[in-house]
């Protein structure tokens, strides 16, 4: 039998208890996929919320390999998938999204459509980003319609979701206002493009944004802690605005004003990378190559480690106050 090398919990609990790395059988892709050589997995939150039992019918078909994101190189195509894919750079996916193999291994087979061909200028670590922040930042910005002209609030525009979402919104026209909690943070904002950067969502704050743009309320809102920061929000979002939130950390089962809502005619957008519709995958795709390949997309990463220290890697997940993603190389 063919091994590879591979991360996998066989129980939910903490990084260190749960998290072994060792010998795992080397999958072979079946009709319609590719057989990935992963040179570098992502780390997000919901990885540690699923090692740590976030969904309890996680491991009921077995043992997990964690981590949704990653990059690396086609070596195999099983029937139906074109022999030219052999040797394409790719980026992937939904990797552990309604499957146990995720992309914390040497090798993965996924379905050919989510392997994402990689711009030769990119690294494999800036792939390793591209699907849960830089899709997600994609949709929460683009999914209302066109934004040039439009002002959008960012919050949290230092963290790996709202980093994107800056730039998304710069490069296609829109005035971006974005909030920080440190003046590293701000740093941060300030490199990704914000054309202003101000405190969390607040009397004070609003009273700033609403000079900054003379008056005129906010379009949009990308919104990274829902529960956190609505309540201000509404005070400044234009009639008929979006709130497009991936997140409520803080809160995460917030009552809403339903009745002050409806009569702004507010569209609430919840966002999850995994369920994005598949018009909207394509397109977020389809941007991410251009943007890659003209070296247009500035990609952070806060640590890197071995596969053998992927517990210390869910840990600095966990403890939080990264700039930028934490990645495996293999």
């Amino acid at each position: 039998m063919n091994t590879m090398k591979a991360a996998w919990y066989k129980t939910f609990g903490t990084a260190n208890e749960v998290l072994e790395v060792g010998n795992w059988k080397t999958p072979e892709p079946v009709h319609g996929e590719v057989k990935i050589r992963i040179h570098a997995s992502g780390v997000n939150p919901s990885d540690t919320k699923k090692r740590a039992g976030a969904n309890p019918a996680l491991l009921d078909l077995g043992p997990v390999i964690p981590h949704s994101d990653g990059a690396g190189i086609i070596e195999a195509v099983g029937k139906g998938v074109p022999s030219s894919r052999i040797g394409e750079r790719v980026w992937v996916w939904n990797a552990q999204y309604g499957r146990q193999e995720g992309t914390a291994a040497e090798y993965i087979c996924l379905p050919s459509d989510q392997a994402a061909r990689m711009p030769d200028n990119a690294s494999y670590e800036a792939g390793a980003m591209m699907a849960i922040p830089a899709m997600t930042a994609h949709r929460a910005v683009f999914a209302d319609g066109n934004i040039t002209g439009k002002n959008i609030l960012i919050t949290g525009g230092a963290g790996r979701v709202g980093y994107y979402a800056i730039q998304w919104a710069k490069y296609f026209g829109a005035q971006v206002i974005a909030t920080a909690s440190s003046e590293s943070s701000r740093a941060e904002c300030a490199r990704a493009g914000a054309d202003l950067i101000v405190g969390h969502p607040s009397e004070m704050v609003n009273k700033e944004i609403m000079e900054f743009t003379k008056g005129n309320k906010i379009d949009r809102v990308v919104e990274g802690d829902f529960g956190a920061n609505f309540l201000p929000v509404l005070d400044i979002i234009k009639t008929s605005g979006v709130i497009a939130s991936y997140s409520s950390m803080t809160d995460m089962n917030p009552s809403i004003p339903f009745v002050r809502m409806m009569f702004l005619d507010l569209t609430l957008r919840l966002v999850l990378v995994y369920a994005m519709p598949n018009e909207a995958k394509k397109k977020a795709m389809a941007d991410i190559t251009e943007f890659l390949s003209m070296n247009r997309l500035h990609n952070r990463i806060a640590a890197t480690y071995p596969l053998d220290e992927v517990a210390q890697a869910h840990l600095a997940i966990e403890k939080g106050g990264n700039n930028g993603s934490v990645i495996l190389t293999l």
